[in-house]
């Protein structure tokens, strides 16, 4: 998987997914470029019915992209996704619980792609490296785990890891499900027992 800043295609394409749904409602920080009339509630902290000019919050993703579209707020990067952070999963990513970081770790990072960020491409990278440093490690271990390790297996994990560890330990269930029916005979595929008969009938007139 290569992250690059045309892959946020791919999670508009979900948009009837609760996973989604749910990244898209992570919060981001943000700063308000201009003053807003009739949304001081969004600031529980103050009492004004309007939100002043350079107000900070953090707010849902979908709202921010809205928001910014029009100019009315400027973005700054989740704190899990900067500097300090990116080193970290650099360093050694395979160790890192993304569960804790962000459960949609790596979805929310395509959103943020989308957005106007001097480290942008520095996310991007960050996202592929950090994803293909755990992969291996997490098919492997689905691949070499029992059924009810699972939960402990996955904690650690971002629902798309999970996904992905479930993919593959159902894989290994089917193939030793297979092979421990030694008695059953693996049969004719109806298709080709079809393309016999006809093949048959042809002949025989």
């Amino acid at each position: 998987m290569n992250f690059t800043k045309r892959s946020f295609v791919f999670a508009e394409e979900q948009y009837f997914s609760i996973d989604d749904i749910l990244a898209t409602n992570e919060r981001i920080p943000c700063r308000f470029e201009v003053g807003v009339h009739k949304l001081g509630f969004l600031d529980p902290s103050s009492g004004d019915t309007d939100l002043a000019q350079g107000t900070k919050l953090e707010i849902p993703l979908w709202m921010a992209q809205a928001l910014q579209s029009r100019r009315i707020i400027s973005t700054e990067v989740p704190r899990v996704y900067r500097e300090a952070y990116r080193h970290i999963l650099n360093a050694d990513a395979s160790v890192v619980n993304l569960n804790k970081m962000g459960p949609y770790f790596y979805h929310f990072g395509l959103y943020l792609l989308r957005f106007t960020h001097h480290d942008s491409e520095d996310i991007g990278r960050m996202l592929n490296q950090s994803f293909r440093n755990r992969f291996r490690k997490l098919m492997d271990t689905s691949q070499n785990s029992m059924e009810e390790d699972g939960i402990m297996l996955t904690a650690n994990l971002d629902r798309t890891e999970v996904a992905l560890f479930n993919v593959g330990h159902k894989s290994l269930l089917d193939l030793k499900n297979w092979q421990s029916r030694k008695n059953q005979k693996i049969l004719t595929a109806n298709l080709v027992m079809n393309h016999k008969k006809r093949k048959r009938t042809v002949m025989e007139d």
